[in-house]
Parts: C-alpha cells; structure tokens; sequence
C-alpha cells in the first residue's frame, strides 16, 4: 500500500534527513520526499498498519528535525 502524506519543513537537507528516517523505520517499505511539494510518498509492507507506522515516522523524523512536520 502506498500513501502520500503533507509535510512542513524548511530545508532541503532537512528533507532528506525526513526521507533517511522515515525509510528507516520498521514498516516502511520504501519513503519519497519531495521539498519543493512538501510531500511524503510512503509504500508500507504488507501487513503493516500505516496509521502505527506513521506515529513512528513522525517520531524518527522529529528525532532528526525536531522542526518538522508530518500530516497524518
């Protein structure tokens, strides 16, 4: 299942630094981020919960901007 998500974020390393995170988190199959449409594009793995899944995202990115945001 893929999703796309809105996000809030100033910078483009800081974007990537989201992408990094949020690919890391277990769940998560395959993560985009585009800062120029401030959006997230996540595949989940099957079974995965996006909802849950997305609470840890949320997490791991604002571990690495605390600035950041991600709208589920």
């Amino acid at each position: 299942m893929k999703k796309t998500y809105k996000i809030d974020v100033d910078c483009a390393a800081c974007a990537d630094k989201m992408e990094r995170a949020a690919s890391a988190t277990e769940g998560v199959k395959a993560c985009t981020v585009n800062f120029m449409t401030l959006k997230m594009k996540v595949e989940f793995e099957d079974g995965a919960d996006p909802q849950e899944v997305m609470t840890k995202v949320r997490q791991n990115c604002k571990k690495v901007e605390d600035d950041c945001e991600v709208f589920i």
